[in-house]
Formats: C-alpha cells, sequence, structure tokens
C-alpha cells in the first residue's frame, strides 16, 4: 500500500482539471501542465480531487502508483505556486547580471558566460550575486539551476563558486608548512 499514492490530489480554487484517458492537464493561474500516466494506473476525478489507483498489484503498477501521484500533485504546486531555486554566487570578482534573455556571468574564466535563458523559465537577478530561477515545472526549475552552478561549482578551499543558497559546501584546511 502506497502511503503516498493513496492519498488523493486536492485541486485549491481557481485550478481546474481534465482527465481525457491517461493524460492529465490541470490549469492555473501561472499556466498550464500536463502529465501523462502510463498504463499501470487509473486517474480518476472525485469531488475537486484527483484519485490515482493501481491497475492490478504488480510491482511496476505500485511503483507507477506513488510517481503518478507526485507527478500530478507538482503540476497543481507549479500552476498555483511556482517553483523557486535560488542560487549564491561567492568569489571576488564573481557576479551575475541579466541582459534581456541572457543571463551574463563572470566567473573569472577568460571570457564571460552568456545563459540563454529558456521558455517557460523566469530569472531574477535581485543583487548581483544572487540568482532566483522560477517557473511551474518543476524539473525544469532544477535543470537550469544546475546548468548555471555547472559553470562553476563552489570548492571547498575558499568557498568560491556557484551555490544553492541552502546548500553547505564542506570546508577543507588548507596546506600547512
Amino acid at each position: 500500500m502506497s502511503r503516498i499514492g493513496k492519498r488523493p490530489v486536492d485541486l485549491p480554487s481557481g485550478v481546474t482539471a481534465n482527465i481525457n484517458g491517461q493524460i492529465v492537464e490541470v490549469k492555473g493561474p501561472k499556466g498550464t501542465r500536463s502529465f501523462t500516466a502510463t498504463d499501470d494506473v487509473n486517474i480518476a476525478m472525485e469531488d475537486n480531487a484527483i484519485s490515482i489507483t493501481p491497475r492490478g498489484s504488480s510491482k511496476r503498477a505500485r511503483q507507477q502508483w506513488g510517481m503518478s501521484r507526485t507527478q500530478v500533485q507538482n503540476c497543481v504546486t507549479g500552476v498555483t505556486d511556482g517553483f523557486k531555486k535560488e542560487l549564491e554566487i561567492n568569489g571576488v570578482g564573481y557576479r551575475a547580471q541579466l541582459q534581456g534573455n541572457k543571463l551574463v556571468l563572470n566567473l573569472g574564466l577568460s571570457h564571460d558566460v552568456d545563459f540563454e535563458v529558456p521558455d517557460g523559465i523566469t530569472l531574477t537577478v535581485p543583487k548581483n550575486t544572487q540568482i532566483i530561477v522560477e517557473g511551474i515545472d518543476q524539473q525544469q526549475v532544477g535543470e537550469v539551476a544546475a546548468q548555471i552552478r555547472e559553470w562553476r561549482k563552489p570548492e571547498p578551499y575558499k568557498g568560491k563558486g556557484i551555490k544553492y543558497k541552502d546548500e553547505y559546501i564542506f570546508r577543507k584546511e588548507g596546506k600547512k608548512k
């Protein structure tokens, strides 16, 4: 019995869902998201809530049960609140600025890094050492944040680089004489 899968996904006010076979389409104030479930689960709409049940008792059906419920919940959360990742830049001379649809990063390289902002993602730079990635698709928000972080990962000696706001960098002691 899946603890996650057995709970129905409640739809808040202002959010509508349309179920067409195995496709769940969720519309809300921030946009529209859809999820296509596998044939291992049944999806039903019951009094302003979406319930998901497995088709059979196979291992795959039970795996898809919890995963499908989480994906539908992420669609609902995305169109109501959205998802957000915050990045911090540490290092002398390291900074970021937004120029139109490009994020320009100065990271101590011989050149500036121009990062194209994909569709569906909103980047804001409140300070030149802070980047906020927002969107309605959790996977896309995480992927964009990881791509930005990949340009200069934080190093353990001085902590220079791009890190997530809540990330802890294990610091190492330098070489002793």
